[in-house]
């Protein structure tokens, strides 16, 4: 069950007293439960004849409601001067980031009318919520990437800024602010504000909804965690709405985009890190297919218009080694991307904007600049071969595009400094391209279809030297001009 509740029956369990005896020898026979409006939680059992009403909650809720308090001499009315003194009590136990609770009750011998009036204060019990393990570390790794994590809670203020400060939410000259302040709050003063505040404290679930319309008015886009009903307009508001999977109710994970199955924050964060490693990987897929593919247009295109091509056949490439090159020798390696592990660096960045294009400018660069090498590449050697005959030099030229596409997948990866022998997958994928292109060229049945010849030892030399000046020149243009893709 709930935590607290929990941690009162664990309690009570150490002092003798057992929760199932109780409720046999006192039977309940009415219950107002908690609500975070209320912050209250009041019970009414039969004992003796008599009823009694027992409160728990908020010291400062609970202490309103309290006429007298219990001491060793009796029941007395409570003092003013109690009365700071069990706020000042409640004030130096949450400054320990303990939960507290005052405790009350009263005894009728009527069933009572008005339940929670007139109480008795009998005293404060201290209770320590320890966040999860790994928690303060994911909370570091969101600063990393650039994600500000703000605490919303129904706890004591004193309580909540300890523990954001022992987690690392709350640092100097960040502010922490109550429900009732929010209240107070206009929303063009809340917005103006909302940048600077880390920690809310004993919220309702109306202020998340406004908490949420101040940070989306500032520009941020919002997660939100929630579980109650209460929480689902909030859930709604916010960019993403994020529904405890185990504490959550119905209405909650309804109202959410995204369920947490093990109610933990660290998955969270997690989550963000493999989104992130998924678009990377996306904008791999695209940078490799696109630039490869201009190069081979470009190819054709130049060599039709400059008239570099096979005697013959009045071609530099035929349209089946094409089709081979797209669907084999491009399509292994570009599926292999797919599964490319994330680089090392990927939570050290910032969010990007949700409106940036997969094909930006800097990457549509890149796409074009790459393209034109391989054209340029694979001209030259068609050239260089070409004396020694239309087929010799459509081979070379074919061999060719498969390496530097197959040099071309490794220098995207190179942009995002991941190292060449991490993906299994994709080194598996290069193998096979590489087999199946040397079965092409030394294969005789597969020589007549693909119009290939016997490539020698030199051959290999001149395609390995280019294929290296253009690994060369894509690594001094990430070195010299990067840009942002």
């Amino acid at each position: 069950g709930d935590p607290t509740e929990a941690a009162l029956i664990v309690a009570a369990s150490k002092a003798g007293i057992e929760k199932q005896a109780l409720e046999k020898r006192y039977p309940r026979i009415k219950e107002i439960p908690f609500t975070s409006e209320r912050k209250l939680m009041t019970t009414v059992n039969k004992i003796n004849g008599k009823y009694m009403v027992c409160v728990k909650g908020a010291p400062e809720r609970v202490l309103s409601l309290c006429k007298k308090t219990l001491t060793n001499k009796g029941t007395q009315n409570l003092t003013s001067f109690q009365r700071k003194n069990i706020l000042k009590k409640t004030h130096e136990m949450t400054g320990k980031a303990l939960r507290v609770l005052a405790i009350a009750y009263k005894e009728d011998r009527q069933p009572p009318k008005n339940i929670e009036s007139n109480l008795i204060f009998l005293g404060l019990v201290g209770m320590i919520d320890p966040p999860r393990e790994g928690v303060k570390e994911s909370i570091a790794l969101c600063k990393q990437a650039g994600i500000r994590v703000v605490m919303i809670t129904g706890d004591h203020v004193n309580t909540a800024i300890a523990i954001a400060k022992d987690l690392g939410i709350f640092s100097p000259g960040d502010k922490a602010i109550t429900g009732e302040e929010l209240n107070r709050l206009s929303d063009k003063q809340l917005e103006n504000t909302v940048e600077k505040i880390s920690v809310y404290a004993r919220v309702n679930p109306e202020h998340k909804v406004k908490i949420v319309d101040a940070l989306k008015k500032k520009g941020h886009i919002i997660a939100m965690t929630g579980d109650g009903v209460n929480d689902a307009p909030a859930l709604k508001a916010a960019d993403i709405g994020i529904a405890m999977g185990i504490k959550g109710t119905d209405v909650a994970k309804e109202a959410s985009d995204m369920i947490l199955r093990d109610d933990n924050f660290t998955t969270i964060v997690k989550a963000v890190k493999e989104g992130r490693g998924i678009y990377e990987n996306i904008k791999k897929f695209v940078q490799y297919l696109l630039s490869s593919n201009i190069g081979e247009i470009l190819i054709v295109f130049i060599a039709m218009l400059i008239s570099l091509v096979d005697p013959e056949t009045g071609l530099i490439l035929l349209p089946i080694q094409l089709l081979w090159i797209n669907v084999l020798t491009d399509a292994l390696p570009a599926l292999a991307l797919g599964v490319d592990p994330p680089s090392p660096d990927i939570m050290k960045k910032k969010p990007r904007d949700p409106k940036e294009a997969i094909l930006s400018h800097g990457m549509m660069t890149d796409i074009i600049f790459v393209g034109a090498l391989i054209c340029l590449g694979t001209l030259f050697l068609f050239w260089l071969n070409l004396p020694e005959g239309g087929k010799k030099a459509m081979t070379v030229a074919f061999t060719s595009i498969v390496i530097f596409e197959l040099v071309r997948v490794q220098a995207v990866r190179m942009k995002f400094r991941i190292g060449m022998f991490s993906n299994t997958k994709l080194l598996m994928a290069i193998g096979i391209s590489i087999i199946m292109q040397l079965a092409v060229i030394y294969t005789p049945a597969l020589q007549e279809v693909f119009r290939t010849v016997f490539l020698n030892i030199l051959d290999w030399g001149e395609i390995i030297l280019v294929a290296s000046l253009l690994m060369i020149t894509m690594w001094l243009k990430e070195k010299l001009a990067p840009g942002e893709w």
